[in-house]
C-alpha cells in the first residue's frame, strides 16, 4: 500500500512538472496537500501560474474539475447549489453546485464577501454540504485550492480566521527564472500545454494514497517537538493568537503527506522544519495589528520563534 503511495506522489508530480515549468517546489506542496487530504491557499501576483497549478492537477487525475470565479455578487447557493421547484413532481430538487467536484478552484477566494466565503467552510472541513435539512457527501478525493492577489486591495475582503483554518498551508509559486521562463514562452507557441495533459492516476489511487498517508510513522519525540511549536505560538508575546488544534492536526499530516512525497513511511524532523513556516504562519495574528497583512513579516516572526525550539536527534 506504501509502494502505490510512492508512485501516485511520484506520477502526479512529474505530470504536472511538464506543464508548470521549474516550479518543483510548489508542485511538490500541492502533490503533499493533496495527499493529507487538505486545502491549499496560492497567494502572489496575477500571471505566475496559479490557475495552471489548479487545472494540471485535475489534468493529472481522472477526476472532476470546477472553477469558481469570486465575485462581489456570487451567492452562497452559487457554489453549493439550491433547491429548485419542479413542477411535474410539484417537489423542491436540490440541483448541485460547483463544489461537488474533486478539484476546485476558488479564483480570487477573496473578492467575495464574508457570507459567501463562508459557504466552503463545511465543505473544506467535513467534504459534505447542508441544505434544507439534508447532508450531501462530496466526492473523494476533495481538495480545494483557493489564489488570491496580496497586493490588490480594492474590492477584496479578508479572509477570517475561521477560513484560513482551513487552508493546510498558504505559499507561493513566485516569478520562474530566466531559463524556465524561456521555456514557457517555446511551449506556448501552438497553445496551452495544460489543456491536453493527460492523467496518470484515479481518484481511487489518490483515496488509497491518502490513506496510506496517514499510517506514516511519526515519533513520539518528533510529536512532542511539533507541540511545542504549536504551544509557543500561543504562549508567546509575538502573537495575539497562537494556532487551533485543528491546525495541530493538519501540521502532523502534512509532515506524513511529505514523508510520502520523498518516498518514505516515517516522519523526520526537516518534513516538522519545512512545514512549520507554511502551514502555522497563516493561521496566528501578531501583537501588532498593523502587520497582520504583512506575510512575510508574520513568516520571519514564525521562523525565528522555530530557530529557539530544539530539534530531537
Amino acid at each position: 500500500m506504501m509502494q502505490h503511495a510512492y508512485e501516485t506522489a511520484r506520477r502526479l508530480r512529474e505530470n504536472m512538472e511538464t506543464v508548470i515549468l521549474g516550479k518543483n517546489e510548489a508542485v511538490r506542496s500541492i502533490v503533499l496537500t493533496l495527499l493529507a487530504g487538505e486545502h491549499l491557499l496560492l497567494e502572489d501576483v496575477p500571471g505566475v501560474g496559479k490557475t495552471l497549478a489548479a487545472k494540471a492537477l485535475a489534468g493529472s487525475i481522472d477526476t472532476e474539475f470546477s472553477r469558481i470565479q469570486f465575485t462581489p455578487d456570487l451567492l452562497p447557493s452559487d457554489i453549493t447549489g439550491s433547491s429548485i421547484y419542479r413542477s411535474d413532481t410539484r417537489e423542491f430538487q436540490f440541483t448541485r453546485g460547483p463544489i461537488f467536484s474533486n478539484v476546485v478552484l476558488a479564483d480570487e477566494i477573496n473578492r467575495a464577501p464574508p457570507r459567501t466565503q463562508s459557504a466552503l467552510l463545511e465543505a473544506m472541513s467535513d467534504g459534505q454540504v447542508s441544505a434544507d435539512g439534508t447532508t450531501y457527501p462530496l466526492p473523494k478525493p476533495f481538495i480545494v485550492v483557493a489564489t488570491q492577489n496580496p497586493f490588490e486591495f480594492e474590492g477584496t475582503y479578508v479572509l477570517p480566521e475561521s477560513q484560513m483554518d482551513r487552508f493546510l498551508m498558504r505559499t507561493s509559486i513566485g516569478y520562474p527564472e530566466r531559463d524556465s521562463e524561456r521555456m514557457v514562452l517555446q511551449s506556448h507557441r501552438t497553445g496551452e500545454p495544460v489543456d491536453s495533459i493527460k492523467s496518470v492516476v484515479t481518484a481511487d489511487e489518490v483515496v488509497s494514497a491518502q490513506a496510506a498517508v496517514r499510517s506514516v510513522r511519526v515519533d513520539e519525540s518528533l510529536q512532542d517537538y511539533l507541540l511545542e511549536i504549536v504551544a509557543l505560538t500561543r504562549t508567546t508575546d509575538v502573537f495575539r493568537l497562537g494556532v487551533s488544534t485543528r491546525a495541530a492536526l493538519s501540521f502532523y499530516r502534512g509532515c506524513q503527506a511529505r514523508a510520502v512525497t520523498e518516498q518514505r513511511d516515517f516522519v523526520t524532523p526537516d518534513d516538522v522544519k519545512s512545514l512549520a513556516v507554511t502551514t502555522l504562519s497563516h493561521r496566528v495574528l501578531v501583537d501588532d495589528f498593523s502587520a497582520n497583512s504583512s506575510r512575510d513579516t508574520v513568516e520571519q516572526l514564525m521562523a525565528e520563534l522555530l530557530r529557539g525550539i530544539p530539534v530531537p536527534v
